[in-house]
């Protein structure tokens, strides 16, 4: 038996370690203040890696037949209770409200939130939504999980949070700024899009919603990626504001090898606009789209316009774009006139604009543009593709995702406002009017007159050009002619047959360029 007075002395020895193991505790914490254990993006990482190495693995099979049956309107029956909103109880700047599964969100998602580093798992309940006019609450699994959330901020007034930011749906997300109205949509990750071999399409499986403190002005997310061929890592902090700026890392990961890799896709719905004269269905309003161009700033020092169309077949355009400055797909008319839906409200749909972080060496920016023929199918396709992926994993990018509406170019230049065509069928004239105006245009002096440059392709030769004043926008009007060539027999019988024309044109003064280039291609 031990002694009291050696016990005293053995317990004060054990103090005096935990002491000591205290203290080298604390000094061995992360630089980060983040305490052991704590979930953050390289941990994300280190997942994507090891689901990488493992074989695929599709999620779903607990949602029951008659969810995946539903029609979209019987979905949307199903409402989440605001009241039951994640970070609602604590007043905090930011609060999360979740989607259900069903219909064509067949793929339920694992959320959770981490709170000082240490994760909690959000727990799905049937509690927390009411059903409408649908009977299949208490048949419904205890542990369905989600389909996705969306975010509210107070960005249009500060006693209400508006909704933000939705992540659902594959790798869908849509953000907006301030009095902007869901319009396009990013991705995370395209793979294999406009091939004949079929579009594969990775989705978000699992998310880490970081709990913001009440200061905040930004709210950090946490993704993985999934599909049979890669996975990702990828990190979102997403700042409301009049333009919402979303910083995107990503470090992606092999499963297979795959033909295409598409970084930083965008994905919109062009039906019809001012470019199109015939329009494809009887409708009373005059245009309608949530995106009208691809813009371009290249590493030249060119920015490069082309307008959207909806083209009778696929089509695919590649712009080379080593060390690409920037690209987006923007929504450039905001006048209501122009739509006359007040429903809709094409006119508040926001641009998106990628700005690469650093180098992203050689590469392109492709568009695919897609036949439609109704505004409720997006058929407009835009990303960046490398022009060769490391062989080592993982492949790492980093971008900024401006959601913005603005009138302002972003180059100082002048801007295209509109492209408008006609056709003498009986002379075979075709005829373009392009309308820029702004930026250095604006700095002209009352006697400058711009010239023109136009370049036309092959198959097709200019007739004659003119630069007018066009004082209802105080910009400047391009009008220019090209006669195409008749075609051979087989190309005058079947005209889809026949070579596309590709054109270009822009404003200058002697050597000063006044405005971005103009880039069109059509089918004769």
């Amino acid at each position: 038996m031990i002694s009291s007075t050696k016990a005293i002395v053995l317990r004060k020895r054990r103090m005096i370690c935990s002491t000591f193991f205290m203290i080298l505790l604390l000094f061995t914490v992360p630089a980060t203040g983040e305490p052991p254990g704590a979930v953050s993006y390289p941990e994300i990482v280190k997942q994507a890696k090891q689901l990488a190495e493992a074989p695929f693995s599709q999620p779903g099979e607990q949602i029951p037949s008659f969810l995946l049956d539903l029609g979209y309107d019987q979905w949307r029956d199903i409402r989440f209770d605001e009241d039951k909103s994640l970070w609602r109880s604590g007043n905090l700047p930011f609060e999360i409200q979740f989607f259900h599964p069903g219909s064509f969100y067949n793929i339920p998602v694992t959320i959770h939130e981490i709170d000082n580093g240490s994760k909690r798992t959000v727990s799905f309940s049937r509690d927390q939504f009411t059903y409408g006019k649908n009977d299949f609450k208490d048949k419904l699994p205890e542990h369905l999980g989600y389909a996705g959330f969306r975010i509210h901020y107070p960005l249009n007034r500060q006693d209400y949070k508006d909704e933000v930011a939705v992540f659902l749906g594959a790798s869908y997300l849509r953000a907006v700024g301030k009095e902007q109205q869901y319009g396009l949509s990013a991705r995370g990750l395209a793979i294999d899009t406009g091939l004949k071999s079929g579009e594969e399409f990775p989705f978000f499986r699992e998310f880490w919603l970081l709990k913001p403190e009440p200061e905040d002005t930004s709210l950090t997310i946490y993704a993985l990626l999934d599909s049979p061929r890669y996975t990702g890592a990828y990190q979102f902090v997403i700042h409301p504001g009049e333009s919402t700026l979303i910083n995107v890392k990503t470090d992606l990961f092999r499963r297979e090898p795959v033909e295409k890799l598409g970084i930083a896709p965008l994905t919109s719905m062009f039906f019809y606009g001012e470019n199109i004269n015939i329009r494809p269905v009887d409708d009373f309003r005059p245009e309608i789209h949530d995106s009208d161009g691809l813009l371009l700033s290249l590493n030249s020092g060119e920015w490069l316009f082309r307008p959207l169309s909806n083209p009778a077949s696929l089509s695919i355009d590649a712009f080379q774009a080593p060390n690409l400055k920037g690209f987006g797909l923007l929504q450039r008319d905001m006048n209501f006139h122009h739509y006359q839906d007040l429903e809709a409200r094409y006119h508040r749909r926001p641009s998106v604009w990628i700005t690469p972080d650093g180098e992203w060496g050689n590469g392109h920016v492709e568009l695919v543009q897609i036949p439609t023929d109704s505004e409720y199918n997006d058929n407009i396709v835009a990303f960046w593709v490398p022009g060769a992926l490391p062989e080592k994993d993982p492949v790492t990018f980093s971008y900024a995702m401006e959601w913005h509406q603005t009138a302002d170019s972003r180059h100082g230049g002048g801007k295209v406002l509109s492209s408008r065509t006609a056709y003498d069928e009986e002379n075979n004239i075709r005829t373009f009017l392009i309308d820029f105006a702004g930026g250095k245009l604006d700095a002209l002096s009352p006697e400058a007159y711009p010239g023109a440059v136009v370049s036309v392709g092959e198959n097709a030769r200019l007739v004659e050009q003119q630069v007018q004043r066009n004082p209802e926008n105080g910009g400047w009007r391009l009008v220019f002619k090209i006669e195409t060539d008749e075609g051979n027999p087989i190309e005058k019988v079947i005209p889809s047959k026949m070579p596309r024309v590709h054109l270009r044109a822009f404003l200058r003064q002697e050597q000063d360029i006044l405005t971005e280039t103009w880039d069109y291609v059509f089918h004769p």
